[in-house]
């Protein structure tokens, strides 16, 4: 039996141009993909999680930025590179906003992050930041061997960031990005 049914996909069906505020974002987006920490050269700043938000106000490609901590002096370095990417990929109408609001958290390194921070000598900091962090003896795994057993050395490291462990299995010292 055949039946005339219409058919209920049109053979023709129109395309979605994005717009021309589409593409200026998404080129903002692809631009920063390479803005890097430069205390952390092989983190971006969309893994450390300083990068927030990347939007349109109007026209204006509003970049939202979250220091690691309200001092930190990379964040002057960042702001010239974000520059920096937005002049190369053509956008002169953007707005750079630092929010302190909510404050930045270790919470907030994505799992790449993590991965990037073991994979170059520094142990990466425990899960769930809050008052465990600072009254809990802290356990943190040697990033060369895995081992636990491990002693802290200093508070102060390299960076603010940072402190400096030694394994007792292994006997390398290694950084630990403090858990905030």
């Amino acid at each position: 039996v055949v039946t005339d049914t219409p058919d209920p996909m049109p053979s023709s069906v129109e395309p979605v141009v994005p717009s021309a505020l589409d593409l200026r974002l998404a080129a903002a987006r692809a631009a920063l993909e390479g803005v890097t920490d430069p205390e952390l050269p092989f983190l971006t700043i969309a893994d450390i999680g300083i990068l927030r938000d990347v939007r349109l106000d109007g026209a204006t490609v509003e970049i939202v930025i979250t220091p690691t901590y309200s001092g930190c002096p990379a964040m002057d370095v960042i702001g010239v590179d974000i520059a920096t990417a937005m002049a190369r990929a053509g956008i002169a109408d953007y707005r750079l906003t630092r929010v302190l609001s909510p404050a930045w958290t270790t919470d907030w390194l994505t799992t790449a992050a993590r991965n990037k921070l073991a994979a170059n000598g520094i142990a990466p900091p425990v899960r769930a930041a809050g008052k465990r962090a600072l009254f809990a003896p802290e356990t943190v795994a040697c990033p060369n061997c895995s081992s636990t057993r491990t002693t802290l050395v200093s508070e102060f490291g390299s960076t603010a960031c940072k402190a400096q462990w030694r394994c007792e299995s292994c006997r390398e010292p290694f950084a630990y990005f403090k858990c905030i």
